[in-house]
């Protein structure tokens, strides 16, 4: 079939032609789905896109006025795709539902290492240096409680490599998971419980109308006043607004975020020469104690291999006329 790979990147597409092995007629472009790019998709039979394009109820009725059939998702996360809409009109959606858990774990403590041993400011004084240790003083991990918001595939990797730092573990989720009480002494909790106890909380939950905005200022108020706040989930999981507040009023230690609530159209290209009007992000910028990455926490080699297999998987499911196991739509009837 025809492919259009919406918000092709460089550093992804060598993995995407590997694992098509010139089976599908694909096409990279850079430009994001939206209802104005949805037109470029006209001729083709599916199109790619990941967490940074807008599938909404607009776009997704012109993709299906335009012809296409299928919409293979280059992530876990599809709370940008309207999934109501697609199954309405018989688009069917398929994501990518793990790739690598410890790509994201892993990148996880590495903010929080970062944070915690103020490794940037260290290395910007030895650049100029300046061989001063005042301010740089951190923490042992090593017996510290560590709140795990989502004990799912990344929160139980995070569970097993803190438990090597010798860290008490908090888990909070919908069920508990028996291996991680068994393995790791992880003690399930309630989601306010875990706040007030935690030294470093770590989210690791999909974004939904449940999870939307699920720390906020009455969570925040709740924390211990050096409270390590680290999250590689979805950025609206917090409430931006309210952690700015929470750092304004040095009610929170430190924060870590390899996303933002709104990074979609301003993420992943090169905006140097263009700061992007977004205030919100400005201020977190300016904090010291705030260390942002620009969601590449899925950045290994491993998980891009995983992620380009697994959409073309999809896409070869399909083409046979198989219903992919990963599919989030009902087209049934």
């Amino acid at each position: 079939m025809k492919v259009l790979i919406y918000s092709a990147k460089a550093f992804e597409i060598p993995f995407l032609e590997k694992a098509n092995r010139n089976k599908h007629q694909i096409k990279f472009i850079e430009d994001r789905l939206n209802s104005k790019t949805a037109v470029k998709a006209v001729g083709y039979d599916a199109v790619s896109i990941f967490s940074a394009d807008e599938a909404c109820f607009l776009t997704i009725e012109k993709l299906k006025e335009f012809g296409i059939k299928y919409i293979a998702l280059r992530s876990v996360g599809y709370d940008n795709v309207n999934l109501n809409a697609a199954s309405r009109l018989g688009i069917k959606v398929a994501n990518v539902p793990d790739y690598s858990p410890f790509a994201i774990s892993e990148h996880a403590v590495s903010l929080i290492l970062t944070l915690n041993r103020k490794i940037v400011e260290s290395n910007e004084r030895v650049k100029r240096y300046n061989f001063n240790l005042d301010g740089l003083v951190g923490v042992d991990l090593n017996g510290k409680t560590i709140g795990i918001i989502g004990t799912g595939r990344i929160g139980s990797v995070m569970a097993k490599i803190m438990n090597g730092f010798g860290c008490k573990l908090l888990g909070y989720d919908l069920s508990e998971d028996q291996n991680l009480i068994e393995k790791y002494q992880l003690e399930y909790t309630s989601l306010t419980n875990l706040c007030e106890r935690s030294d470093i909380i770590t989210i690791h939950v999909p974004l939904n109308s449940d999870t939307h905005y699920l720390l906020n200022e009455d969570l925040l108020s709740l924390m211990k006043s050096n409270v390590i706040i680290i999250n590689t989930a979805r950025g609206a999981i917090i409430k931006t607004e309210d952690v700015i507040d929470a750092l304004k009023n040095n009610n929170i230690g430190a924060l870590g975020i390899d996303v933002y609530e709104n990074e979609r159209g301003v993420f992943f290209k090169d905006r140097s020469q263009e700061v992007p009007d977004e205030l919100m992000l400005m201020q977190l910028n300016a904090y010291p104690n705030v260390l942002i990455t620009g969601h590449h926490a899925y950045l290994t080699h491993e998980a891009l291999t995983r992620i380009a297999e697994m959409t073309f998987y999809n896409l070869n499911q399909w083409e046979k006329g198989i219903v992919s196991e990963n599919e989030l739509t009902d087209t049934s009837d």
